[in-house]
């Protein structure tokens, strides 16, 4: 059974979804970007009632100035609030929980590692967190990250045919010799990066990581989860880190889909 509730976040009322079930482990879907409740292609709506069946209790909210929700939308930065209230409505709903897993993808993702309350969720599942300086919603001049320049690139160059569009002339040189400087450049980690890797490294919880290879976002994870900043954080116990051959920011095809159920699921089953 899907329920709509509103509930307050200060002097504004927000609005969530609330799947109902027994279950004593829930699950917390927090929405990125400038994205309702429901999700990309209705993505995060589908998980809730997948969880549900599976007898979990799921909710699911719109931010603070997106969707159904009042208020101004001041970015997943300053998302603090509009999550703790979330989950305090959660807990009303379903007073039988004793632990909540906390799901984000894209900035959501980093907006549960950088929630202050480290103790409000028992497992966080964070899909291709958002680690460049700005906010997805808002960034509109950003370029492609160098590692997704890089691994363009590389697939180009490794296709046979273009080999044949260069001879033909079909491939502008100096594009291409442009694009290969720039997919050579080391590029910095990024401060909110830096940010994520000393909140991971002060998490004592489980925490899953979930990247779709092929996907910009993932990719620009991926360069500042294999530098020095994140060794620290790689070698942690609690924290693991799984890929899937992707392209789909959202996991949308059906492939992909199964795979990120199945550690949804995963994980959920271990908190029982």
């Amino acid at each position: 059974m899907r329920t709509i509730v509103n509930f307050p976040c200060g002097t504004d009322n927000m609005t969530g979804a609330f799947d109902a079930a027994d279950g004593t482990t829930g699950l917390l879907i927090i929405s990125g970007g400038n994205e309702i409740r429901s999700g990309a292609y209705a993505g995060q709506a589908a998980m809730a009632q997948h969880a549900q069946a599976l007898g979990y209790p799921v909710f699911r909210f719109d931010r603070r100035g997106v969707g159904d929700s009042e208020g101004e939308n001041r970015g997943f930065e300053h998302s603090a609030d509009d999550i703790a209230a979330a989950l305090q409505a959660f807990r009303a709903l379903a007073p039988q929980l004793r632990n909540i897993v906390g799901f984000g993808n894209c900035d959501a993702a980093t907006a549960l590692v950088l929630f202050p309350d480290r103790d409000a969720f028992s497992t966080l599942i964070l899909a291709n967190p958002w680690t460049i300086d700005g906010a997805p919603e808002t960034d509109e001049t950003h370029s492609p990250n160098v590692a997704a320049i890089r691994a363009r690139y590389w697939a180009r160059l490794k296709n046979p045919r273009s080999i044949i569009d260069l001879l033909t002339g079909k491939i502008d040189v100096k594009k291409l010799a442009s694009g290969l400087a720039k997919a050579s450049v080391r590029e910095p980690v990024s401060d909110l990066a830096t940010r994520i890797a000393a909140n991971l490294l002060e998490r004592e919880g489980p925490t899953e990581i979930l990247v779709a290879e092929r996907d910009t976002t993932a990719r620009a994870f991926l360069a500042a989860w294999r530098s020095a900043t994140f060794q620290n954080v790689r070698a942690k116990a609690n924290i693991s880190l799984s890929s899937y051959d992707t392209a789909s920011h959202s996991f949308a095809d059906p492939a992909a889909r199964n795979w990120l159920y199945a550690h949804v699921e995963r994980v959920l089953k271990q908190q029982d």
